[in-house]
């Protein structure tokens, strides 16, 4: 039976991801303290009172930085106040939520990544937005959650004789027991997860910046040009959209 696995929500464009035993979405908000706050470049122009969807490379993000793979990242959805680990730093942390707060953790990025902040980033969040890739596509797409196979992660593995992370393609949703590659059929379908409906909006097309190993913070593959070597196609998981408000957990059953 095909299942979930794991549920992740990243509120951080491009920092790491924060691992759930349930997750509740909605029609409205798809999933909420998603996506909800990125680090714009210092060339960046972003409104946060009328904001507009943007490419990533407006963004810090790991197609173009990958050292942010080495950050360990909380926010706490409650206070906003923001965490970070490396091996070799001191611990950091802020509050997002106060003009200081944002100012110390745009510092904390130009210490960390010198020149490639392009200037001096900010935190920007704005409300109703989120920072998803498929933002610029549509309102639906930014409010779509992603969901990857774990059977197709594997089949990528044994076609290219490497084992790789899942979280490389950071999605919401990990599902196992379906047969590789089974989710780039559901675009147009209706998708039940535990006892809520999704629709199939769109595959998911890979950059580069799941050549970067989550662990490692080291591009160590060229995974869409094996994608596409091996497959034909440069697509790995699923966009759904939320057709019901509710909550979804570890374990719940899948059906297409």
């Amino acid at each position: 039976m095909a299942a979930i696995t794991d549920l992740y929500r990243y509120p951080i464009k491009g920092l790491s991801p924060e691992p759930l035993a349930a997750m509740t979405v909605s029609v409205a908000q798809g999933l909420p303290f998603d996506r909800d706050y990125a680090l714009a470049l210092g060339t960046t122009s972003f409104d946060t009172v009328a904001p507009q969807p943007l490419d990533k490379g407006f963004f810090l993000m790991l197609r173009n930085n990958e050292a942010l793979a080495a950050l360990r990242t909380r926010l706490d959805p409650g206070t906003h106040r923001l965490t970070i680990e490396h091996a070799t730093r001191d611990a950091f942390s802020a509050d997002l939520s106060t003009p200081e707060g944002r100012a110390a953790t745009e510092a904390f990025f130009v210490d960390y990544l010198g020149a490639a902040t392009k200037g001096h980033p900010r935190v920007v969040r704005a409300e109703g937005h989120k920072f998803t890739d498929a933002s610029v596509l549509s309102p639906v797409m930014m409010r779509a959650v992603s969901v990857i196979n774990l059977a197709s992660v594997r089949s990528l593995e044994a076609a290219t004789g490497q084992a790789l992370d899942p979280l490389r393609f950071r999605g919401n949703i990990h599902l196992d027991g379906l047969e590789p590659w089974a989710e780039l059929d559901w675009v147009d379908r209706v998708v039940q997860i535990g006892a809520l409906r999704f629709r199939g909006l769109a595959r998911t097309p890979r950059c580069a910046a799941v050549n970067v190993n989550p662990v490692t913070a080291e591009r160590d593959a060229n995974l869409p040009k094996a994608i596409r070597q091996h497959f034909g196609h440069v697509d790995l998981g699923v966009y759904l959209e939320v057709l019901a408000d509710g909550d979804l957990r570890v374990g719940d059953a899948v059906t297409a």
